[in-house]
Order: structure tokens, then C-alpha cells, then sequence
């Protein structure tokens, strides 16, 4: 007989569940109040369920979180986890703490098959995806851990991005109810502002999205035109960049927020240049509503790939504000543990050959970048 892990449904997952055990709807509730608000780990601690409705549990469900490998803690605050998800594999998470706010970072899968070349993930390839209780599992843990820790009942983590291990538009099925936990007020109650669903741009997804369960989009965009960004981010041969921005457009008309982020990873000599920037300019100004995250790059041995220098990210950023495009630059936290963007690679068994396939030359092609006179130049 199967044994159902209970972080593995909403709520009307879970309202459906014990329906089939002959149980009302606010008995759901309680249990799911008792799981996620108060991190309870077995069915004794539930002390206003009946015990008749415990009896039926016990042997039917588990509330079943990820064995801890690992914690690293950094000298910023911030905190990395690894988690045993089987079969040889792991995943990582970040908790990063702030004056104003506490973020989870949160993995969607076993490493990832969208395979952007700036990324440690993507060169570890892709092994499967989480399941619902999995990406849950480690929210799950980490809040109840953090009170424990700091001696508090009031909920500690405030935001939630999905910018960990993997592509959550490629976990569709087990990221939406996921999501749905987050959100719900018997859940971990956070607002649709303050949970982030991050993507390299998988369009078809990013419309369900929208009417499924709309949250705070940002785009891994990291290049001005699509002859770089078919080099940098590999999907973009399927969804080129205007396919990608008339997506976000529509996106806006459900978002909680009114501008779209567009993450851009610096890399230096690659397309990190004034042109660059100009390129950008032309290309969402007066036709999207967006911020740009500049993020100074992470560099791994494998990436062949270099951090654009401080002054050269600073320039780039102030060309785009001149502009009028509302601009940030990512504050690095947690590199001395690894737990930076991009550094996350947990352990993987490589399914996919990724480490084979990216052996070469991570950017080879011709790039035409349109000067400001409006010439063109061809570079490398």
C-alpha cells in the first residue's frame, strides 16, 4: 500500500484526501495548519484532530521532509542546505537574510536541462524533477528550523524565489501546487508580490502561469539580441527574444506587480559592453515595463567565463538608468559558501551528458552589435 506524503498536497489536495477517508473539509485544515504553520512531524503532536482521524493516518500518510546532507553557513548570514532527494542525488537551497526581509531560494530539479552557460547547475546536467513535496520540504524546513534557532513563533521567511537548482516552467505540474502552499493564509501565507518564479523563458509556460497561479515573474534574460543569447541560454533557439517579450507583455495584464525583472548576468567581454546596454535600451524601452537585476558573474573552472570588473557593471548600469530603466545591481551574498547566483550545484548524476556538450567554446559565433551612430560592428 502507498504512503502519502502529506507535503505533497494543497490544500484542496489535501481536502480531497480526507474526503476519501470519510472526513470533512475543515479537518483538511486543521491538518494542513498543523503541517506547514507549525512544522508538526507526526500525527500524535496534532492534539485538536480526532483521534479517530489520526487512528485512520497513521500507516496512510507521512509527513516525510529531505534528509539534511549538509549546511554551510556564510559570514554574511546567509545559509546554504543541501538536501538528499535519492538516487545518488542533491539539492540545494539559500536562505538569505536582510533588514527588510528574509528569502528562501528554492530548487524546482535534480539539476537542469536548459543548460545556460554561465551556470554551475547546468553543467552538472539534469537528472529528473521534485516532486511537489520535495520543493516543499525545503520551505518546510527551513522556516520551522530558523524559529527553533532564533526562539520565535512569528513566520521568519518573507520571500520565496524559485531561482534554485533547475527550471520551474519544466517542473510545471509539481511547481503549481507548490506554489499554492506558499500562498495559502493556512499555509506559509505569503503575498503573490513576494514570490518569484524565475525562467530562462519557456513561453508556452509562462501563459499558463498567468492564469494558473500568477506570482512575481522574472526572466533570465542575459543578452541584448539572439544571436548571444542562442549561445548564452540555449531555449532562446526555440523562444527567441520577441516571442519571450510579447509572453511577459500579456504576462502583466495578471501579474501582482507591474513591470517584469529581466536578470542579466555580467560577463566580461561577452555582453557586458556600452552596446550592449544600448541594445537593451532599444529593445524594451517604451515597449515593456521592466526592471534590470545586473548580477555580477559567479565564476566556476568549467564556464571558460569571466566577471565583468566592478567600474564595467557600474557603466552599464548607469546607461540604462540615463535612460530611464529602473536598474539594480545584484549585492553578491553567501559566495564564500558557493551560495551566490549561479553557484548552486548540489549533486547530480549527469543523465543528459551535459558536461560533454559544453566542453566547447562557451561563445564561438559572430555577434553583430549595432553602435550608437547606428553602424554595425562585428565582434566576437
Amino acid at each position: 500500500m502507498t504512503v502519502a506524503n502529506l507535503l505533497d498536497f494543497d490544500l484542496e489536495g489535501l481536502a480531497a484526501f480526507c474526503e476519501g477517508l470519510g472526513e470533512k473539509r475543515f479537518r483538511a485544515t486543521q491538518l494542513f495548519r498543523w503541517i506547514h504553520q507549525r512544522g508538526a512531524t507526526n500525527f500524535d503532536q496534532m492534539s485538536d484532530l480526532a483521534k479517530s482521524l489520526r487512528s485512520k493516518l497513521q500507516g496512510l500518510a507521512e509527513i516525510n521532509g529531505l534528509p539534511v546532507i549538509s549546511e554551510h553557513v556564510s559570514s554574511d548570514g546567509t545559509i546554504k542546505w543541501l538536501f538528499d532527494v535519492g538516487g545518488g542525488n542533491a539539492v540545494e537551497s539559500v536562505y538569505i537574510p536582510e533588514d527588510d526581509r528574509a528569502t528562501l531560494c528554492v530548487s524546482s530539479q535534480a539539476g537542469c536541462a536548459v543548460g545556460c552557460r554561465f551556470c554551475s547547475t547546468g553543467h552538472q546536467g539534469f537528472s529528473r524533477n521534485l516532486t511537489t513535496g520535495e520543493i516543499i520540504a525545503q520551505i518546510w524546513y527551513a522556516e520551522h528550523t530558523l524559529r527553533q534557532r532564533l526562539g520565535q513563533s512569528e513566520r521568519i521567511i518573507s520571500n520565496v524565489v524559485m531561482m534554485g537548482m533547475g527550471e520551474p516552467l519544466q517542473n510545471y505540474s509539481a511547481l503549481i501546487p507548490a506554489l499554492k502552499i506558499m500562498l495559502d493564509d493556512h499555509g506559509y501565507g505569503l503575498s503573490r508580490r513576494r514570490l518569484t518564479v524565475s525562467t530562462s523563458g519557456v513561453v508556452p509556460m509562462i501563459e499558463r502561469l498567468m492564469v494558473d497561479c500568477p506570482v512575481a515573474l522574472a526572466v533570465s534574460l542575459h543578452a541584448p539580441n539572439d544571436v548571444l543569447r542562442d549561445e548564452l541560454v540555449p531555449l532562446n533557439r526555440k523562444y527567441p527574444i520577441r516571442e519571450l517579450l510579447d509572453t511577459c507583455r500579456h504576462y502583466l495584464a495578471a501579474a501582482p506587480r507591474d513591470f517584469i525583472t529581466f536578470e542579466y548576468c555580467m560577463l566580461a567581454g561577452v555582453n557586458d559592453t556600452d552596446e550592449h546596454a544600448q541594445q537593451l535600451i532599444d529593445l524594451v524601452k517604451g515597449k515593456i515595463p521592466c526592471k534590470f537585476n545586473l548580477i555580477p558573474f559567479n565564476p566556476f573552472p568549467q564556464s571558460g567565463l569571466r566577471r565583468s570588473d566592478a567600474s564595467r557593471v557600474q557603466a552599464f548600469a548607469r546607461i540604462l538608468a540615463d535612460a530611464g530603466i529602473v536598474t539594480t545591481v545584484r549585492k553578491t551574498r553567501g559566495d564564500d559558501i558557493d551560495a551566490a547566483c549561479g553557484q548552486l550545484a548540489g549533486e547530480v548524476q549527469d543523465r543528459t551528458n551535459a558536461k560533454d556538450r559544453m566542453q566547447r567554446k562557451p561563445v564561438a559565433v559572430p555577434i553583430s552589435i549595432r553602435r550608437l551612430d547606428g553602424s554595425e560592428n562585428q565582434s566576437r
